[in-house]
């Protein structure tokens, strides 16, 4: 069965009839309910918070952050963004108690630095590796996507994302995005030997919590022993040395930055960078 993240943008296949069928489907509702209450798990918020939800479609996930009984850390405030404005007409439809923004994660995240204490997202990361045109990439969208991401966030702040990765490929180039952006990152696989295996990306921003967890991913997720733990230190070593301009590295590094501004660069090979005899 095809994907419709590989023929059509979100906003496009989200139409109305589409959105409605999502929103009244049984099978959708409980499935979006279990992936929901894991990554509240995962978030392991003590007292109610402000959550931004990405992705958040007619607000399924939304109704269960605000449902969270006080005795569990709730109930949570949250705010929705979403790309489809036939998912967020439903959204407002059902009345969801909740801010709503029509906007693409690919473009960023368009809220005031420090604003949320959490954020989550479920199904619909792996939508940003789809590039609409040929001046805008996928690396460009979610290296967009995570660095807003991250600066929403405050100190300590925590981010669960729950995605669907076409193959391993684009999971390490979704991983390498959040890597990238400065958070601390855990790739958790629920089922992992199943047909219905769940992928959560945990994301922590670094600084101390309330709950003295601080922003390092050990301590974030219970049952560390299958949780693949990516470094998002940056390169120290001692004596690396100023890149030569013109080499191979400086190519390489100019072509990670205008990616991350979403531009379509050729892939390097064994001949980047090599000097070009002179024909007299």
């Amino acid at each position: 069965m095809s994907r419709p993240e590989d023929t059509l943008s979100a906003d496009a296949y989200y139409d109305d009839a589409e959105a409605r069928k999502y929103t009244t489907s049984s099978r959708i509702q409980s499935i979006q309910a279990h992936m929901t209450r894991r990554a509240l798990e995962l978030l392991n918020l003590s007292s109610p918070s402000l959550v931004l939800d990405v992705g958040c479609g007619s607000g399924l996930s939304g109704e269960i952050l605000s449902s969270v009984p006080p005795d569990e850390g709730g109930p949570h405030v949250w705010v929705g963004m979403d790309v489809a404005a036939s998912m967020l007409d439903v959204a407002l439809q059902r009345d969801v108690d909740a801010d709503l923004l029509l906007a693409d994660a690919g473009q960023g995240v368009p809220f005031r630095a420090g604003t949320f204490d959490a954020a989550i997202s479920i199904s619909a990361i792996q939508w940003l590796c789809n590039a609409e045109s040929s001046d805008v990439s996928p690396a460009g969208r979610l290296s967009r996507f995570f660095n807003g991401l991250y600066a929403s966030l405050r100190r300590g702040g925590r981010a669960v994302c729950q995605f669907y990765p076409k193959n391993d490929e684009q999971k390490r180039m979704i991983t390498s995005a959040a890597v990238k952006a400065g958070f601390g990152a855990g790739l958790l696989e629920d089922d992992p030997e199943s047909k219905n295996v769940k992928i959560y990306l945990v994301l922590t921003v670094g600084g101390a919590n309330a709950d003295g967890h601080g922003g390092d991913i050990i301590g974030v997720v219970r049952g560390m022993d299958n949780v693949d733990v990516l470094d998002s230190r940056r390169d120290t070593r001692a004596g690396k040395g100023e890149i030569k301009k013109g080499s191979k590295a400086w190519i390489a590094k100019k072509k990670e930055q205008m990616e991350r501004k979403g531009k379509v660069v050729k892939a390097t090979s064994k001949y980047t960078g090599r000097k070009r005899r002179v024909a007299f």
